[in-house]
């Protein structure tokens, strides 16, 4: 049997990552993350689509980011920006798909999989770091050297942009799953509409000449 582990946030590039592996694997099994942020919705989108597409999935706590990095995603109350001049989003987590990727690697061990899937890209996206082709590349080495384990990290996503993202999932079949999807960094359902991740979703439904299934205000 073909299995597979995704880290599963319950958003959109999650998701559509999630109809791809349905339709290369035979057994899908599911990471995610409560880790403080204030987009905690984010955890019951991910219950939700699992559920309806009987996924297990597990849910990992880790509280590490908040004691060691600042950033908009963990302070409830500070200022979501995109990152101008160079400059990171106020979003960067440090590390944060680092020890992600590090602990789903660990859990997939055990399961006795090799096959890790992340919705991670570098064609249209927000301009963190750990998102990027070589980061990815170089991080499924070290595990694999750190565990002698050989893992490969699936990345669907890596280059296609959020017009060819919601294309890929229609083609899928699979694009009323994005309606329990939550990718405002706001935390809000309905979703805000006006934060930079939803901006950047919407966007790409509007490229795609699509209709995206989430509620908005």
């Amino acid at each position: 049997m073909k299995q597979a582990l995704i880290v599963f946030s319950g958003g959109q590039d999650s998701t559509t990552c999630l109809a791809w592996a349905l339709k290369k694997f035979d057994k899908i099994y599911a990471i995610t993350f409560n880790y403080g942020q204030r987009h905690k919705a984010e955890l019951k989108a991910a219950k939700k689509i699992a559920k309806l597409k009987q996924i297990p999935l597990k849910i990992y706590k880790t509280d590490i980011f908040k004691h060691l990095t600042k950033n908009s995603l963990l302070n409830h109350t500070a200022e979501i920006t995109s990152g101008k001049n160079g400059e990171l989003p106020s979003t960067f987590v440090d590390g944060r798909n680092h020890i992600f990727l590090s602990i789903a690697a660990i859990y997939a061990k055990q399961l006795g999989i090799n096959e890790i899937i992340t919705g991670v890209c570098q064609t249209d996206y927000s301009g963190y770091p750990d998102c990027r082709d070589n980061f990815i590349k170089s991080l499924e080495k070290t595990l694999s050297l750190s565990m002698d384990y050989k893992f490969k990290i699936h990345t669907p996503l890596m280059w296609l942009t959020k017009k060819e993202t919601v294309e890929l999932i229609n083609k899928l079949g699979e694009i009323e799953l994005l309606k329990y999807s939550h990718t405002c960094y706001e935390g809000k359902r309905p979703a805000c509409g006006k934060c930079p991740a939803c901006i950047l979703r919407l966007k790409g439904f509007k490229e795609a000449n699509s209709q995206d299934p989430l509620e908005y205000e």
